[in-house]
C-alpha cells in the first residue's frame, strides 16, 4: 500500500515520530499534483492537533504532518485535543478531549490567560474564540 512504510528505528525518538505521523496522501486522499496552497497552508482546525512546524520539504510539504504533543484519535479517527475546564471563572482540573466540530460548541480561552493562585483569571476580558472560531474578549465566566 501507499501508506504501509518500513519502521525508522534509528532511535527511539525517531521511531516515536514514525508512529505519529498524519498523512493526506494514499487510497481516497489527495496527490501531490493536485494539492493546492489552502490544502498544505496552516488551519485554526490544526491548534492542538496538528504541529505546524514538523512536515517535510518538498512536494510532500503540508501534505504529511505530525500529531501534536496531547493530540490523540477518537472512535472515529477524527484528531482531537485537550483542554481545561472552566467552572464559574475558575479553571478546574478537569480535562476534555475535543475535536474541531465540538470545539465550535465553546469558548475557548488562551493558554496564557492570567491566572491567581486559585486558578480563576484575574482579567475582567480574557482573548477567546468563541462560537464558530472567531476571536475576541469574552467574560471568564
Amino acid at each position: 500500500s501507499q501508506l504501509s512504510q518500513f519502521m525508522d528505528q534509528n532511535n527511539p525518538l525517531s521511531e516515536v515520530t514514525h508512529k505519529r505521523r498524519i498523512s493526506a496522501l494514499g487510497p481516497g486522499g489527495l496527490t501531490r499534483e493536485r494539492a493546492g496552497f489552502e490544502v498544505r497552508d496552516v488551519h485554526a482546525t490544526h491548534y492542538g492537533r496538528v504541529c505546524p512546524i514538523e512536515t517535510p520539504e518538498g512536494p510532500n510539504i503540508g501534505l504529511i504532518n505530525s500529531l501534536s504533543v496531547y493530540a490523540r484519535t477518537n472512535d472515529y479517527g477524527f484528531l482531537e485535543t485537550p483542554y481545561r475546564k472552566v467552572v464559574n471563572g475558575q479553571v478546574t482540573e478537569e480535562i476534555e478531549y475535543l475535536s474541531a466540530i465540538e470545539e465550535g460548541n465553546y469558548v475557548i480561552a488562551q493558554a496564557n490567560s492570567n491566572l491567581d493562585e486559585n486558578f480563576r483569571f484575574t482579567d475582567t476580558f480574557v482573548t477567546a474564540r468563541g462560537e464558530h472560531g472567531e476571536s475576541g474578549l469574552y467574560r471568564p465566566e
